[in-house]
């Protein structure tokens, strides 16, 4: 299988349950309280290697105790760990999370030495994508990181994924070197600057990306599935029905699984069948790297669309 590289954050998860979120001013007990590893890149990278995927990882933690476990959790899930430096003035990344009894998720997130990421951490690690086939960002490292990281890049011929996630605006100069754009709904509008109520406008809004430079857009929409979209058209696909316990991680997951399937030269249509059946079953699970499944998991998951 290709090598993938992921580009991208590393937080330890605060996780609290409640049966209901708070509203402002309010106080909930809570039912349940853990620490996850988590962050969009090392989500996504665990993701990958849980699926058999051959990855690597270029990051920041500080130098503390979060820092040590999540690279420890990191590194005994497969991922090459060669790429992540250690910040000695900020501390881990951190995201707090909120889940209700209904499996719905608020976040806050403190970026910490994630924003601490430099383009010589790029330039040491050049040898990281030399040997990748496949190049994977979020956005919760400093876009200047993501643009350079991008150029980079595409000046060897890697192919590039970009999840603009959390969501804000990006200079074109990120979004022409961007071969799949996988944002949602909410990303998408922002990104955009168009309206995405209707299948109508979400393929209105990927057209005016691709006349941007982007390639190829899967929009994800939740229960309600995901589109695919290319200069040949666009295709729906829907989601395996489950119970949802926890939704932290979803996207991440469905992105590890369709890029994993990807790297292995597989059809659009079967990645992201993939993609779809991994997201399935991590939204099982509480937690994000907890929840998400290994390849075995997934071959043997017997979901109904």
């Amino acid at each position: 299988m290709s090598k993938i590289l992921v580009v991208g954050s590393i937080n330890m998860d605060l996780v609290t349950r409640v049966s209901k979120a708070p509203k402002t001013g309010e106080t909930v007990l809570g039912e349940d309280f853990k620490q996850i590893p988590g962050g969009k890149g090392a989500n996504q990278a665990v993701a990958m290697a849980r699926l058999g995927s051959d990855v690597a990882m270029i990051g920041m933690v500080g130098e503390d105790s979060f820092g040590d476990t999540l690279l420890y959790a990191i590194k005994k899930d497969g991922v090459d760990i060669s790429g992540i430096g250690r910040c000695s003035s900020k501390s881990t990344g951190i995201a707090t999370i909120v889940v209700d009894d209904d499996a719905n998720n608020s976040i806050i997130v403190v970026s910490g030495a994630n924003f601490e990421m430099k383009k010589e951490d790029i330039d040491k690690n050049i040898k990281l994508y030399e040997d990748s086939k496949i190049v994977v960002h979020q956005l919760e490292t400093p876009l200047d990181i993501v643009e350079y990281s991008l150029k980079v890049s595409k000046a060897l011929g890697k192919t590039t994924i970009l999840n603009p996630a959390p969501a804000k605006s990006m200079s074109d100069e990120i979004i022409k070197n961007v071969d799949y754009l996988i944002p949602n709904e909410t990303e998408l509008e922002i990104l955009s600057g168009m309206p995405v109520k209707t299948k109508e406008d979400i393929l209105l809004a990927c057209r005016k990306m691709m006349e941007k430079g982007v390639k190829k857009l899967i929009v994800t929409l939740g229960s309600k599935g995901a589109i695919y979209v290319d200069s040949e058209g666009s295709k729906e696909f829907g989601v395996y029905k489950v119970e949802a316990v926890d939704t932290t991680a979803a996207g991440d997951s469905f992105i590890g699984g369709f890029t994993a399937a990807f790297s292995e030269g597989k059809p659009v249509e079967e990645a992201m069948d993939f993609a779809a059946k991994v997201g399935a079953i991590t939204v099982t699970r509480e937690g994000a790297q907890t929840s998400l499944p290994t390849l075995d998991e997934v071959r043997n998951f017997k979901g109904v669309v």
